[in-house]
């Protein structure tokens, strides 16, 4: 009998105890609840504010024609070093190559053998003008940068060009084949600097023999795109 009433009483204080531990349980979960709610309101959601930025299509850069001058020397076979004046233009069809149109005139000197004879005279003063045109395809082998000191880059780059075209001279019009190359320097997107070495090859029959010529030609000059 005594046994009896000590599992009831132990039973009693167990329902008890746990019913005091979940009273605690609840009370605890109830204080956390407003800390959470409270540290949920205090987070900040970023909103970005992007505005659409319009594009000017006029802006962008579309230069593809490039026009300009040159002047330099053409060694003329057999007549000597010359002053020549040159014309070019350009259609840069993409980054790597263009399509280039080369017009010069100069004016041939005399021969050695005129010179030393004194009185001979090979051609007249009107077959003494010398000019030619070429064709040209253009490629950009090494684009990159020239520096001018430290602080100051400009766009470079160098090119080979490779054409056919005619020389005057003589008072005949010879088929020519032209190879060549250059550097270019842009200072900005519309105005650059040249530097160009040439070379013309054409066949020629002035001293009673049939030979091939190669006029030699180094020029520098300035152009413009657009």
């Amino acid at each position: 009998m005594e046994i009896r009433i000590q599992r009831i009483f132990l039973g009693a204080l167990l329902v008890g105890a746990l019913t005091i531990n979940s009273s605690l349980v609840l009370a605890q979960e109830a204080d956390s609840e407003p800390e959470e709610e409270q540290s949920i309101s205090n987070v900040k959601v970023f909103d970005p504010q992007v505005e659409r930025r319009e594009v000017d299509r006029d802006a962008i850069d579309t230069e593809n024609w490039e026009i300009g001058l040159q002047y330099g020397v053409i060694s003329i076979e057999d007549f000597g070093s010359n002053e020549i004046t040159s014309f070019m233009a350009a259609y840069h069809v993409t980054e790597d190559f263009f399509l280039s149109l080369n017009y010069g005139e100069s004016k041939a000197g005399e021969t050695s053998f005129e010179r030393l004879s004194g009185d001979v005279v090979l051609l007249t003063d009107e077959q003494r003008e010398y000019s030619h045109y070429s064709v040209a395809l253009g490629f950009n082998i090494l684009p990159g940068e020239g520096f001018m000191g430290r602080d100051l880059a400009f766009t470079s780059s160098f090119y080979i060009l490779t054409g056919l075209g005619s020389t005057d001279f003589a008072g005949d019009t010879r088929s020519t084949v032209m190879l060549g190359g250059g550097y270019q320097v842009l200072f900005n997107d519309w105005f650059s600097m040249h530097v160009m070495l040439k070379d013309h090859f054409y066949d020629i029959e002035l001293l009673g023999s049939k030979k091939t010529a190669n006029d030699l030609e180094i020029s520098t000059g300035f152009t413009i795109f657009f």
